[in-house]
This record gives C-alpha cells, sequence and structure tokens, in this order.
C-alpha cells in the first residue's frame, strides 16, 4: 500500500509541474531552410499566466544561438518582426525591442527601437503559436 501511495504521490506532483505550453513558431529566412528565426513559448507551472519565450536564431552551420527574450504573457501575446537587412532583425513586443544579428549570432545590446521592413507576427494564442507574414506593401 504504501508503495501505491509513493507512486501517486510522484505522479501528482509530476502534472503539477508540467507546464501546458511548449510551442514555436518560425519564420524561413531563404529558402534553404537553413537560415531561420523561431520564437519558443514555455510553461514552466500550469497555473502560470507567463511563459517563458526564447527566440533560436540559425544560419546553418555558422550561427546556433537560443536567446532569450523573458517572460511575456502566454496568450494574445505578439511580437513583430523586422528585417533591417544584413542579417539583422528587430524582434518587438510592445514597448519592448530585441535586436538579432544572424552574421555575428548575437543579440545587440542597444536601445533602438523597431526598424527595417516588417516581415510578420509571431501570434501566441490559446491554441498555439504562429507565425504570420505580414500584407504586402506594409
Amino acid at each position: 500500500m504504501r508503495t501505491y501511495r509513493s507512486h501517486l504521490a510522484i505522479a501528482v506532483a509530476a502534472l503539477l509541474l508540467a507546464g501546458c505550453y511548449n510551442d514555436s513558431a518560425t519564420y524561413y529566412a531563404d529558402s534553404t531552410q537553413d537560415h531561420r528565426l523561431t520564437v519558443r513559448r514555455q510553461q514552466d507551472y500550469f497555473w502560470s499566466e507567463e511563459g517563458r519565450f526564447t527566440l533560436l536564431a540559425a544560419r546553418m552551420p555558422d550561427c546556433q544561438r537560443a536567446i532569450p527574450l523573458g517572460e511575456l504573457p502566454l496568450e494574445d501575446t505578439k511580437l513583430e518582426l523586422f528585417s533591417e537587412g544584413d542579417r539583422r532583425w528587430s524582434l518587438r513586443a510592445g514597448k519592448q525591442v530585441w535586436h538579432v544579428d544572424t552574421q555575428q549570432c548575437a543579440l545587440v545590446e542597444d536601445e533602438a527601437p523597431a526598424a527595417g521592413q516588417k516581415l510578420g507576427d509571431f501570434l501566441a494564442e490559446i491554441d498555439q503559436l504562429t507565425f504570420v507574414e505580414a500584407a504586402e506593401g506594409k
């Protein structure tokens, strides 16, 4: 009986610690799929309303880097993606902006606003994280 209870306690603890969200969406910068930007969201605990968002920048075989974006709301979050040219990208969520350079495989540490041509949005919704391309001319 004691073994059954300990197994049950372990199973319940595992369920409480398991996250509900663990998904990603990808923007492909070229047709070979070797150059891409992927946003990943993870929820550590099912009761959390925010999750860890990470940008995975890849330009294979020279660049592969995970860049933490921090805690953001799990649902109804929009991360706008801009191309600054020369393998530089801006990602904006509200007032937060991140600049990424996939030539040097680095997060650029500056306070500049998002710039360049808007490519689309990473949309975090209740059922999935998706990348939606921007409409032509925007």
